[in-house]
């Protein structure tokens, strides 16, 4: 079985999608729609922005998810997963890949979620951390030690896990953490607590353009980052969505699902096209992995 995987932010990189903007007439016409659709030139950022550029999160989401979908596209027929699955972002270009959501919506949830989420992170000021080294339930109990909000957000893969709150709550739980024996805790450069309960306003907001939107049954079962469960029901896709912004993205899980479910492929589909394919390789290196 093969998997499509989609990643999220930090898989961004200056002049993303030129190359088949100038050479590929769909990827042309996809991009064009994009800019139309948001109303400005992201293909300006794309193209020439800097790497800085590229970080702000309302370029940033966009921006992957276009560049992933189009990939996804390029593909054509080749497109053939049996299952895909997305990380944190890269969930709505795996839904968009596999028919469930249409380019256009799915571009302006995208969108509505990058401008909730800044908007959220202008409300309260938080920050997230990279643990590694440690097991999960050993960071788990220490985040509910530390006074304040600081969480589990990102289960990438065994041995490395990233917390996510308010900044204090952040930061004494990086310290007890390296106390405790992590190999690095460090403090990552984010707009804010991803994946928290700091989230929620951003949820909210999130939650009305989620519901208006038409999810079409998906061409084969999606992974979700909130259950790592595999589902083509379109309530549950919903459902889940709304709660991804809050909920921690349980990418190590869904991996280990995915094998144990018998996947032994894994095609990462945009950005960089190294990011989920090296997450991969740490759970088992006889796995084969391509990017495209």
């Amino acid at each position: 079985m093969k998997a499509y995987v989609f990643p999220g932010q930090g898989s961004q990189f200056p002049g993303m999608g030129k190359e088949e903007y100038e050479s590929q007439a769909l990827a042309k016409e996809m991009i064009d729609q994009a800019n139309d659709v948001l109303g400005y030139r992201l293909s300006d950022v794309m193209f020439e922005g800097t790497a800085d550029d590229l970080k702000e999160t309302r370029i940033t989401q966009p921006a992957i998810y276009v560049h992933s979908v189009m990939r996804a596209r390029m593909l054509g027929s080749e497109f053939k997963p049996d299952v895909v699955a997305g990380h944190s972002l890269g969930e709505y270009s795996a839904l968009t890949a596999a028919g469930a959501l249409s380019f256009e919506d799915g571009l302006r949830l995208v969108y509505e979620r990058a401008e909730a989420m800044q908007e959220a992170c202008e409300k309260e000021a938080g920050t997230m951390a990279a643990i590694v080294g440690l097991e999960d339930e050993v960071i788990e109990t220490v985040c509910a030690e530390v006074d304040g909000v600081v969480v589990a957000a990102n289960y990438n893969c065994p041995g490395q896990l990233v917390i996510s709150g308010a900044f204090p709550a952040v930061e004494e739980a990086v310290q007890a953490l390296t106390d405790a024996g992590a190999r690095r805790a460090i403090l990552l450069e984010v707009g804010g607590a991803f994946h928290s309960p700091l989230m929620a306003p951003a949820q909210e907001r999130l939650q009305k353009a989620i519901e208006e939107v038409k999810i079409l049954t998906p061409i084969c079962p999606i992974y979700q980052n909130v259950s790592a469960l595999a589902t083509t029901d379109t309530d549950t896709i919903k459902r889940l969505l709304i709660e991804q912004l809050t909920s921690p993205v349980r990418w190590t899980q869904t991996m280990q699902k995915m094998i144990a479910d018998g996947v032994d492929g894994f095609v990462e589909v945009g950005g960089k096209g190294r990011i989920l394919s090296g997450l991969v390789r740490r759970l088992d290196r006889q796995l084969a992995t391509e990017s495209v």
